[in-house]
């Protein structure tokens, strides 16, 4: 193995050698310090002789003497095994909850591009426990659905509520990948503790990355932890759900590393190609013809500046099936989680004969009526309630008991698909019949109250 022993530059996260030879793009490299310290590093850039490395843990103390750096010959690889599950990882995939971990194998966290042929069309139901989701915008196996947010709003419990609460309704094996990058030692603490103490981590991978780590290892995360879920899919039969969160803290590392490369920036400083790169991370989800197991995906991403036009949200918009929105409006009046149904869509359906016959008409309904509601809340702020008709102040509260008894269920209450649906026929109860247009007679006959 060749080693050099000096460097001709370092800016950022990144290191710069010259005359190298035979070194292989995204090649892991051996950094060792004069101190006998040893850093891990990926190689970025070949060009001519000369080779960008990208320190997983940063480049302080570096000095371009005095150094020694060999390359494997290898890409990055995640030491995956059945015993994944019930585990604590760093945002290189090492573990970090004192136990011993003895992989099975060794797979390339770059991971292989689904072909587009063998792609099945999603259409089975995965329960969240939350009814906005579940019945409005319901998660579909090998779906990609993002959470929409911005800073303030909790959706670290709302993340935290699906990772515990989330199942098939067959008797599928079921388990969850749980990606946080960029987070608080106190998140970290509360991810981990809330899992333990609800059990849920018994069924749960976690890939944790901290704010104080290096960003570079921030790129890492979401590809180690997208690679143990297509293991226990593809290989052990399971459909996994991946939660990543935040994605803009991913975003914001890619455009470090981009900056300290001196490339020529995109919209807002962010790379050029950071809709490809996005794109290799979502499309990483998916139901694959003959496998027994599926990956889906629910990225969680900040809105910057509350601007759902922002390139990180625009462009996971693209790429995505829908997007789920929270609102500072309903977070203000203490709705918990704070969903916002008008601004959220899940553009997959529920295949046939998963649910009750009354599901697709019963969500379209109550999107009508809460529509109706809101502009109505609109209006009397300008003309007072005393201009509305009867039938208008019907709509009006069943807006506010919409938002009360329906959207709000708290971070700790799990509903299954029937709860939501007997809270749904309850609120809709306080319509004539002749009001519910979206659903037909035959299913008013047998479900609304008389």
């Amino acid at each position: 193995m060749k080693v050099y022993k000096s460097l001709e530059s370092v800016k950022g996260p990144l290191v710069v050698l010259e005359n190298v030879t035979g070194v292989a793009y995204k090649e892991i490299a051996k950094i060792t310090l004069k101190n006998g310290r040893t850093l891990t590093g990926q190689v970025l850039e070949v060009h001519n002789d000369k080779a960008v490395v990208q320190v997983f843990e940063g480049t302080q103390g570096i000095s371009l003497k005095d150094v020694k750096v060999s390359f494997s010959g290898e890409t990055a690889k995640l030491g995956v095994s059945k015993k994944m599950l019930g585990r604590v990882f760093d945002g290189k995939g090492e573990p970090i909850d004192g136990l011993a971990h003895y992989p099975d194998k060794f797979l390339d966290i770059q991971g292989e591009p689904i072909n587009p042929s063998a792609r099945i069309q999603p259409e089975q139901f995965i329960q969240t426990g939350i009814s906005t989701i579940d019945l409005l915008t319901p998660l579909i196996r090998g779906q990609k659905l993002p959470i929409f947010t911005v800073n303030g709003l909790p959706h670290n419990k709302l993340a935290a509520q699906i990772a515990r609460q989330a199942t098939v309704l067959d008797k599928a094996k079921f388990s969850v990948v749980f990606c946080a990058m960029g987070i608080s030692q106190s998140e970290k603490d509360f991810f981990i503790e809330t899992f333990k103490e609800t059990g849920a981590l018994a069924n749960t991978a976690l890939f944790l990355n901290l704010a104080s780590d290096p960003s570079v290892e921030r790129i890492m995360t979401p590809r180690a932890a997208l690679t143990a879920a297509e293991y226990l899919a593809y290989e052990q039969g399971h459909h996994v759900l991946v939660i990543l969160s935040d994605m803009t803290n991913y975003c914001e590392s890619l455009r470090e590393v981009s900056a300290a490369r001196q490339e020529v920036p995109g919209r807002r400083g962010y790379p050029g190609y950071m809709y490809t790169d996005l794109a290799l991370l979502y499309e990483r989800a998916g139901v694959i013809e003959g496998a027994k197991g599926s990956v889906t995906q629910l990225p969680i991403l900040t809105m910057p500046g509350d601007d759902k036009t922002h390139p990180v949200p625009d462009l996971t918009g693209y790429i995505t099936e829908g997007q789920i929105i929270l609102s500072r409006e309903l977070y203000k009046k203490s709705i918990m989680p704070p969903i916002n149904i008008l601004g959220s869509l899940s553009r997959l359906k529920v295949g046939k004969g998963q649910l009750r016959d009354d599901c697709g008409a019963v969500a379209d309904q109550l999107y009508a009526c809460y529509a109706t509601g809101r502009e109505l809340r609109d209006l009397v702020a300008v003309v007072g309630e005393g201009a509305l008709t009867d039938r208008e102040r019907v709509y009006l509260d069943f807006a506010e008991s919409f938002e009360k008894q329906f959207v709000h269920q708290t971070f700790d209450k799990n509903r299954t698909i029937m709860q939501t649906l007997g809270v749904a026929w309850k609120l809709l109860g306080m319509f004539e019949r002749t009001e519910l247009k979206k659903i037909s007679p035959k299913i008013l006959e047998k479900y609304h109250k008389q």
